[in-house]
C-alpha cells in the first residue's frame, strides 16, 4: 500500500484521533504535525497551516494513519 494524497480536512480527522495539532518549524517556513511537546515547533491553526501548505507546494498523504508531508 502506497502514500495516498488526501485533503486537509482528513488530516485533521486523523490528527484529532492521534493527538496531533499543525505546527511551523521555529526559525524556518517547514510545517509538520506535532503533539504540542516540541520546544521547536509552535503549534499554529489550521488555516495558517493550509497557506503554509499552498505557499510551499506542499500536500499531504497517508498510508495506514501515518501522515506525511510532501511536495504536491
Amino acid at each position: 500500500m502506497g502514500m495516498e494524497r488526501i485533503s486537509t480536512d482528513k488530516a485533521k480527522r486523523i490528527a484529532m484521533i492521534k493527538g496531533l495539532q499543525p505546527g511551523l518549524v521555529k526559525g524556518t517556513k517547514g510545517v509538520q504535525f506535532t503533539k504540542g511537546k516540541n520546544n521547536r515547533l509552535q503549534v499554529i491553526g489550521w488555516d495558517d497551516f493550509e497557506q503554509a501548505l499552498v505557499n510551499r507546494n506542499l500536500a499531504i498523504f497517508e498510508c495506514g494513519g501515518w501522515l506525511k508531508i510532501m511536495r504536491a
